[in-house]
């Protein structure tokens, strides 16, 4: 099946297992640690998906309040379940939250994090986003995407041109973002320039911080 164009293998139960997720999550878990030391306060992920990273994150990084969230059914489904089975305390109940909607939950938030969402979604969705974070993240917080990005206009790899390439034929509304278009949206919202981490398999950690 797939969760939000996500390819996700069933399990026996509700809980969704993502082999992308297995394969990437020591080192997004690794490349996050410095950027999260001395952090606490809430964190909102957007796109949670099978919610195996939001799982680990938490696991990982105790002082935070990790809170997933998800458009999909089907993904806020494996989430609770996976959060059920070996959740610990810091890991709240995931919302079914579409970016494009009223942010409906309370409070401020340190960060806001997503991986793997805006080149399988339409452009709205970013600006979304950016502007959901503007709105709720705290002086100081983060706003965190990761994946694969288009820069200086042109692709990192032959492997992300094929990649873009297979999205745009499926829906002509996705495809690799223009990592400078990202920045100038969040740098306009009032985020500082972008922190770029490069990530396995030609991906990109993008971090920006409130001002």
């Amino acid at each position: 099946m797939t969760v939000g164009g996500r390819g996700i293998a069933d399990r026996v139960d509700a809980r969704l297992k993502s082999p992308a997720a297995m394969r990437n999550r020591a080192p997004i878990r690794s490349a996050l640690a410095p950027i999260l030391a001395g952090r606490s306060g809430v964190v909102l992920e957007i796109g949670s998906g099978s919610g195996e990273h939001v799982l680990d994150w938490a696991t990982a990084f105790p002082q935070i309040v990790w809170q997933p969230s998800d458009p999909d059914p089907a993904a806020v489904a494996s989430i609770a379940a996976w959060r059920d089975a070996d959740g610990p305390a810091n890991l709240n109940p995931p919302v079914g939250l579409d970016a494009t909607a009223l942010w409906t939950f309370s409070g401020p938030l340190t960060g806001v994090i997503s991986l793997n969402v805006i080149h399988i979604s339409p452009w709205p969705v970013t600006e979304a986003i950016v502007a959901g974070a503007a709105a709720r993240v705290s002086a100081g917080g983060l706003l965190i995407f990761y994946g694969p990005f288009r820069e200086g206009g042109a692709h990192t790899s032959g492997s992300n041109a094929d990649f873009d390439a297979s999205l745009r034929a499926r829906n002509d509304a996705w495809g690799l973002r223009d990592l400078e278009a990202v920045e100038n949206l969040a740098t306009s919202a009032g985020f500082g320039p972008a922190d770029i981490r490069e990530m396995p398999a030609n991906n990109r950690l993008v971090v920006f911080t409130r001002g």
